[in-house]
């Protein structure tokens, strides 16, 4: 059993190609004559893995930049954090929960959210909206100014809106249909400070 096992390992690992054999050589006679072929143009592997995220073309400078003043910035981790910021600001809008807003946007955008709050709840309307899906997030540009990263998220999100009145009908939206948002988004965040969270700087329909 051993005997065979090992001539089965054998087999595994020297009875298939793998691409690296060297044929045997052929003699003077039968050999074609060699043609020098152009080497392939090597794509350096810094653009391969920003190509490969979600990156627009015109982000790609920002993003390097802030990679190189913060080398623990991670793509893909902030685009997560983005998604779940995108989510939790949009439900803290629509429940007008201002003390959420005050942590996840900056004093401009906050005073926005809660100016319009405010005009809602003296229209006495209420807003029952779900986020049902995010299709896509895909940063669209990046910038550092000094230690001020700027990073801009497009969302491409489905979106069942309902806003109903004070008893509770239903004056506009539905919740059976969801509607294709696209919002761009700007989060911002001074580098290499005490604070890691990005905050929401600007808002934007694409």
């Amino acid at each position: 059993m051993v005997a065979g096992f090992l001539a089965l390992r054998l087999y595994m690992v020297l009875g298939k190609r793998t691409g690296h054999e060297q044929p045997l050589p052929k003699p003077a006679e039968e050999r074609a004559p060699v043609t020098a072929l152009p080497r392939p143009i090597e794509v350096p592997a810094e653009q391969r893995d920003l190509a490969a995220r979600n990156i627009a073309p015109r982000a790609e400078a920002g993003i390097r930049s802030i990679v190189s003043a913060e080398p623990g910035f991670d793509v893909a981790r902030f685009l997560e954090g983005a998604q779940s910021a995108y989510r939790m600001i949009l439900e803290a809008y629509w429940k007008g929960d201002e003390e959420q807003l005050s942590w996840l946007a900056d004093d401009e955008v906050r005073a926005a959210f809660v100016a319009a709050i405010a005009e809602r709840a003296e229209a006495g309307h209420v807003l029952d909206n779900r986020l049902v899906s995010i299709e896509r997030a895909m940063i669209s540009d990046a910038s550092l100014t000094g230690k001020l990263a700027r990073i801009t998220v497009r969302f491409d999100a489905d979106i069942a809106a309902v806003t109903r009145d004070a008893e509770g009908v239903v004056v506009a939206g539905s919740m059976t249909d969801a509607v294709e948002t696209h919002d761009v988004w700007t989060f911002a965040r001074t580098l290499k400070s005490n604070d890691p969270n990005w905050k929401l700087a600007d808002t934007d329909e694409a």
